[in-house]
């Protein structure tokens, strides 16, 4: 069963995150001059909501979540894990922003909707696997 929760928690982060990636290089050179970070970010959430929906329901299926309450829950809370520290590990990296300095210069408005989709991309796999079980 761990194998399958290190499996399911990893390709439901990579399938997220790769669709944030591609996402992001759209946003920031085109969107965000344009029409400013929040409503740049606001127009990606929809999109990003989409991918989340769509990796979560390939995950569950792919990696057969429904027969148990745990794995489906784990796996979401890992690939939140690992989502989260790529996030403030290129935030390092590419801004040169501490964790705490990084989450201090989101936007209020777009930052809270992110969050939001956080909560939601780490028990999707959960209530996926419930509907479907």
């Amino acid at each position: 069963m761990y194998t399958r929760i290190l499996k399911s928690g990893f390709a439901y982060f990579a399938l997220v995150f790769g669709a944030g990636f591609v996402l992001g290089a759209i946003r920031v050179p085109f969107l965000v001059p344009r029409l400013g970070v929040r409503t740049a970010e606001l127009i990606e959430m929809p999109f990003m909501l989409v991918a989340v929906v769509l990796s979560a329901r390939f995950v569950v299926r792919r990696f057969a979540l429904q027969g148990s309450r745990q794995a489906p829950m784990a796996a979401g809370l890992l690939a939140l894990a690992l989502l989260v520290a790529a996030e403030l590990s290129l935030a390092a990296l590419l801004q040169a922003l501490s964790p705490g300095r990084y989450i201090a210069t989101r936007d209020p408005v777009s930052g809270s909707v992110y969050l939001a989709m956080l909560v939601l991309f780490a028990l999707l796999p959960f209530l996926l696997a419930r509907r479907n079980a």
